[in-house]
């Protein structure tokens, strides 16, 4: 297995309105979001970026937006443990797609001295969960990052880079902001999430309609990304698993459960609507599936760690009902 050696920049070109990381005293909502419609040239546009960020608003504009917050918050205190088994303080971290904060509550100051939480969602940084770390809430895409190079000691991202068109370039510009000694820890939902939902929808719409669209976002393979981050300039990886088992009861609860987190599709070639027969068809395959065990659930997240933990780490989430 490949153990990286340090994050050093691959790519050292300079990218527009950089926004320095000193002396930020006090908290605040600065913006650096993208033109609508802009991305890299190299890019395949697969996301709706815009409606994503109007789904994230959306979510955390809701009277209990903790009821869906479930996922997340395991998920941020898993990377915050991860920030404590490394050795060392770190002066200055960015939280890359931050969502309501749920990294930075489980962070103490004793371990980061000023955090910057970038989202590309306004709602969920007015709304951001306390924490004792001093933050500078950015609104920015994760896709144009207004830093300048070797600005953060620590880069950490939970559940928000698999919403990224140009997954290569975001690496590579997580390379750009990192000191050379520093540190990224990520997750990110990829391989075979929602694979039950997915197989739901395509055979029932099959049956009823004749034929299926896509109405699950792709994914990321595990395998494919050893290869982005190497191209990135990350090296020396390493691939593991975990498992959480979460329960739903059936496909409606599910997709209630996912339009709470801000995670619903926005794929440009989702269709906009499904039949009501159609729904109810994918609905009882998904609850057959579930009671004969045929399509077990399995939600997958890839994991990225520093040198003396995991660099990538495969999260299983098994629902049976």
């Amino acid at each position: 297995m490949l153990r990286p050696a340090g994050l050093w920049p691959l790519c050292r070109r300079p990218w527009a309105a950089r926004v320095s990381a000193e002396n930020p005293g006090r908290r605040e909502i600065t913006s650096g979001v993208s033109p609508r419609g802009s991305t890299s040239l190299r890019a395949l546009n697969i996301f709706d970026r815009d409606l994503k960020r109007k789904q994230k608003n959306w979510a955390a504009r809701q009277p209990e937006p903790t009821k869906f917050d479930y996922l997340k918050e395991e998920v941020g205190s898993r990377i915050a443990d991860r920030v404590y088994d490394i050795p060392r303080a770190f002066p200055l971290a960015l939280d890359l797609g931050c969502g309501r904060g749920y990294i930075a509550q489980y962070l103490n100051k004793e371990t980061i001295g000023k955090l910057f939480q970038v989202d590309i969602a306004e709602n969920a940084l007015k709304n951001s969960l306390e924490t004792e770390i001093p933050t500078v809430s950015i609104l920015a895409d994760e896709e144009f990052l207004p830093f300048r190079e070797n600005t953060f000691d620590l880069v950490v991202s939970s559940l928000s880079l698999h919403w990224v068109n140009d997954l290569p370039r975001a690496l590579e510009q997580i390379h750009y902001i990192l000191k050379p000694d520093g540190v990224f820890i990520g997750a990110m939902f990829g391989g075979d999430t929602l694979y039950e939902l997915r197989c739901s929808l395509q055979l029932a719409e099959t049956e009823r309609e004749g034929g299926f669209s896509p109405h699950i976002s792709p994914f990321t393979a595990v395998n494919d990304l050893g290869h982005l981050l190497g191209r990135a300039g990350f090296n020396t990886l390493t691939v593991d698993t975990d498992e959480i088992q979460v329960n739903y009861p059936g496909m409606f609860e599910l997709m209630e459960d996912l339009q709470g987190m801000g995670e619903s599709n926005c794929s440009w070639n989702r269709k906009a609507l499904l039949h009501r027969d159609t729904m109810l068809a994918a609905a009882a395959v998904y609850r057959g599936s579930l009671r004969l065990h045929v399509l077990p659930l399995k939600t997958q997240i890839l994991w990225l760690f520093p040198d003396s933990l995991y660099d990538f780490l495969t999260l299983s989430i098994n629902n049976f009902s």
